[in-house]
């Protein structure tokens, strides 16, 4: 059943496209316009049939849509929702699929003009990949989709977001914006800065040591290797805009090293093995609530396949 008429999806990477490829895979809208800043992208996303219509700017892609995702980097929204403001008609809804939420209220909300609904939101998914052709229809199927509607928002336009989030497979729950941001600063921020440090470490080691990092590559490192490949821009503006969370939670995984350096220094053997005991078990937690599998590699290997890699 379509839920909306027109949908304008204001960047066309990864999330965008993957949105794309499920609304019209489940039906949920008649027509979806999008619009990227670059050309080619445009141009790919025109010539895979991703959109109905590809628009040159954003002011374009949003006239007369009654739902508009801003899928661009965080840094970017404040910029982007001051060009759409004058073209956004009455009783549309404006939402985002950023990580961080407070920092894209204060940037967003001021320019969005009465009678138009903003309601930021996030999906916890995502691969490496980026671009219009990265999207598949099932990337949001069981996972996340966190919604953090404002003081007063409409409660039939927060429904209905959360019906288009839940169409296109995703559980929704609904969170404050503050405690969304140290919630992902712990589960997705911090472990990204900390992948994108390991690889940087590697990368020095290996100018030493030749090829060899790189050719007797572990798991452990490819894991690394594949969340420090998230696109660039995007992250830098994460940890620009959520600053003190991620800040908070860096101060405490050094007080945790520390202590395990320590512990390792002295042969302190039983602090080892009950910390590695006590964080097992949150791995073991996550298999149960079906956000990832027990299978060997994960279950990459067979969902990369498959074209259905999850990050």
């Amino acid at each position: 059943m379509a839920l909306h008429d027109r949908v304008a999806l204001i960047g066309l990477g990864l999330i965008a496209s993957s949105m794309a490829h499920a609304m019209r895979e489940a039906g949920l809208c008649r027509e979806i316009v999008g619009h990227a800043r670059s050309a080619e992208t445009r141009a790919t996303a025109l010539e895979i049939g991703l959109c109905d219509r590809v628009c040159e700017t954003a002011a374009d892609a949003v006239e007369g849509a009654d739902l508009i995702v801003l899928a661009v980097p965080v840094g970017a929204m404040g910029a982007i929702a001051a060009e759409i403001a004058p073209h956004l008609k009455p009783g549309a809804t404006v939402t985002d699929v950023g990580s961080v939420k407070q920092a894209v209220i204060t940037a967003v909300a001021p320019h969005i003009p009465a009678g138009v609904h903003f309601i930021p939101g996030h999906p916890l998914a995502g691969t490496e990949h980026s671009g219009p052709r990265s999207g598949f229809a099932t990337l949001f199927r069981n996972r996340w989709w966190l919604l953090t509607p404002p003081e007063g928002a409409d409660p039939a336009a927060v429904a209905r977001l959360r019906a288009l989030c839940e169409g296109m497979g995703a559980n929704v729950e609904e969170m404050d914006a503050a405690h969304h941001d140290l919630v992902l600063a712990v589960t997705s921020h911090t472990p990204h800065l900390i992948a994108y440090t390991m690889v940087g470490v590697a990368d020095h080691l290996r100018r030493v040591t030749q090829s060899e990092i790189i050719r007797y590559s572990a798991a452990g490192f490819r894991d690394f290797t594949r969340i420090a490949a998230s696109d660039p821009t995007m992250w830098r503006d994460v940890f620009l805009t959520n600053k003190e969370a991620t800040l908070d939670i860096l101060g405490r995984f050094t007080e945790e090293l520390f202590a395990l350096q320590r512990a390792i220094r002295l042969g302190d053997g039983d602090h080892l093995f009950e910390y590695f005991t006590r964080t097992r078990a949150i791995r073991r937690g996550i298999i149960e609530a079906g956000q990832d599998t027990a299978a060997p590699d994960f279950g990459r290997a067979a969902e990369a396949t498959n074209g259905t890699g999850k990050g």
